[in-house]
Order: structure tokens, then C-alpha cells, then sequence
């Protein structure tokens, strides 16, 4: 442990495991205790007023005072420091996040419904999972395929809409190895609560080794094998296995099978059907289903697309 506030839960927010936590949540327990202290000021002193200066006969004036010029000057002056202190307490945190330190490792995600995927500098990429090195500045440039989404990891503190068309970015530096969550606070459409990701922190020598090992993840894996790891990251949430239908079609008994599409038309399910279904999954859909499935092209490897092609054989 780094220091006594990892690990510990507090009573408001998840554990502190970047450096921007602490300050994050300076800022919000000024707040909070500002805004207690000023709750129970404002209610005592109502209640006090209200008994104080209750009407006890008809007709009664209540008080003599309709102004104060001391009072207004007080009760707006002393906000207003108070208001300033908050600006310059929230301001600091906003100017430090929203700089990249220049040597920054620098990642490159790609958010579509509803997946996030992540390239890393030499060429290695990971489907929902973040793998980043403790005690070093991580950069996150960030772009969304089809709609808006928002990449958020609790623990770090940091959060930042992904949106089409355009890059976005923030940085972390996170605090020591663990494993923690990332996830989708944008809505964006039927399985967003399922757009969920892992974020590993590896130490120095750990990330390096495994940065090292990252593009020959598959290397001595069978087809199916591959294409399994893939179904688990992906296509679960919208395909099962076993003849359940949710989203789209069950991946059980799939290929070979004759689909009738939404135009009447009749497509065999065989290599060439699947491979296009992933890469363009709107050019042909499937009869009683809508067209909500995202674009794979780019986000998978060859070797993921054969691999996934094997296993969906492999459903019987």
C-alpha cells in the first residue's frame, strides 16, 4: 500500500487509486461539509425565526426591522468568499487533469455499442480490458464509432465523454497494481449497463513483459479457442448458445442454416455470411431482428474474425 487511504473504503466514494483521487475528493468533502454546515444554519435558524417571531394575536406586526444594511452585506459577502474558495478548490483539480504530462503513455480506445477496445504503441490491442503500468502517467485517446459514450473509472476518479468524429482524451497516473472497473456513463442505447470493462495495473516490470507477450496473445491458441475468447468479450451479451434468443440470433445450430432476411430473401449461413456479418452487420438482417449490432471493422484481427467464424461452427 502507498498510503493508509488505499483500501480503505470512505464513507461517500470507492477506494482512492489514482493521484487525482485525493484531490477529487477534497474538492467534493468541501463541498459536502459546506453545504451540511449551511443547511443546518439555514433550518435552525428558520425554526428559531419562525417561533421567535410567530404572530400571537390578529393584526399583530411580528417585527419592527424591514432592513439591515450591515446583515445583507454580510450575508453576501461571506458567500461569495465561499463561493470563490470552491471555484479555486475545483479549478486547481480541472487544470491539472486536463494536461497530459508530455511523457505520457499513450493509449488509443475505440468505443462502439457495446464494446470499448484499446491499441497500445506496439501494435498490441485488448477487447474490455485496460492494461496500464502503476506509477506512470497513462494517456487515453479516445473516439466512438456510432453514438456518444463516456469512458469512466471510478476508482481513478476520471471520467470523459468518447464522441463520433472527434478525439477526447484524459490521463491517470494510477497508484499501484490492482484490478478495478471501467464503464459507459452515457446512455447509448439497449446494452448499455453491459458496456463494462476491466482495467488491470501492472507494475513497471509486469506491463513491460506484458506488453512485450500482448501480440502473440493467440499466437499458440487454436481457431476456436480464439474465437471463444472473442465471443466472451463481445458477443454474449446480445448472441447465446444455447437457442436462447435475445438481440440477435442464438449462435447455437448457426451455421449452415438457411436465414430468411427482412426482404424474403433466403442466405446460407456459411464462412463468407459470418465474416460479413461482423465487418457489416447492417447489410444483411436477419428477419425479426433490427439492425443495432456495431461495425467490427478495424476492431478485430484476422486471426479474431477466423477465430470467431471456428467457434460459431463449432455451436451445434
Amino acid at each position: 500500500m502507498n498510503d493508509g487511504t488505499i483500501g480503505l473504503s470512505n464513507f461517500w466514494l470507492p477506494k482512492q487509486g489514482s493521484t487525482f483521487a485525493k484531490h477529487v475528493d477534497f474538492a467534493w468533502d468541501v463541498v459536502t461539509w459546506v453545504s451540511i454546515f449551511f443547511f443546518l444554519l439555514i433550518v435552525v435558524a428558520m425554526c428559531f425565526f419562525v417561533y421567535r417571531y410567530r404572530r400571537r394575536a390578529e393584526g399583530e406586526k411580528t417585527s419592527t426591522v424591514d432592513h439591515n444594511l450591515q446583515l445583507e452585506v454580510t450575508w453576501t459577502v461571506i458567500p461569495l468568499a465561499i463561493v470563490i474558495g470552491l471555484f479555486v478548490v475545483g479549478f486547481r483539480g480541472y487544470v491539472n487533469a486536463a494536461v497530459a504530462p508530455g511523457d505520457a503513455y499513450e493509449i488509443r480506445v475505440v468505443a462502439q455499442k457495446w464494446s470499448w477496445t484499446f491499441f497500445y504503441p506496439n501494435g498490441a490491442k485488448t477487447l474490455n480490458e485496460l492494461v496500464v503500468p502503476a506509477a506512470r502517467p497513462v494517456k487515453l485517446t479516445m473516439s466512438a464509432k456510432d453514438v456518444l459514450h463516456s469512458l469512466y473509472i471510478p476508482e481513478f476518479r476520471v471520467k470523459q465523454d468518447v464522441v463520433p468524429g472527434t478525439y477526447t482524451s484524459l490521463w491517470f497516473e494510477a497508484l499501484e497494481p490492482h484490478e478495478t472497473a471501467l464503464e459507459c456513463t452515457e446512455y447509448c442505447g439497449k446494452d448499455h449497463s453491459n458496456m463494462l470493462a476491466k482495467v488491470r495495473v501492472l507494475d513497471a516490470a509486469a506491463f513491460a513483459d506484458w506488453v512485450d507477450k500482448a501480440n502473440a496473445a493467440f499466437a499458440n491458441l487454436p481457431p476456436e479457442k480464439v474465437g471463444e475468447s472473442v465471443y466472451n468479450k463481445i458477443c454474449n451479451a446480445c448472441h447465446s448458445l444455447d437457442g436462447t434468443i435475445k438481440v440477435a440470433p442464438s449462435f447455437k445450430g448457426l451455421f449452415g442454416k438457411q436465414e430468411e432476411m427482412g426482404d424474403g430473401s433466403k442466405v446460407a449461413v456459411d464462412d463468407n455470411y459470418i465474416r460479413e456479418s461482423i465487418l457489416n452487420p447492417n447489410a444483411k438482417i436477419v428477419k425479426g431482428f433490427s439492425g443495432v449490432m456495431p461495425p467490427f471493422q478495424g476492431a478485430l484481427s484476422e486471426q479474431e474474425i477466423n477465430g470467431l467464424i471456428a467457434f460459431i461452427k463449432a455451436q451445434k
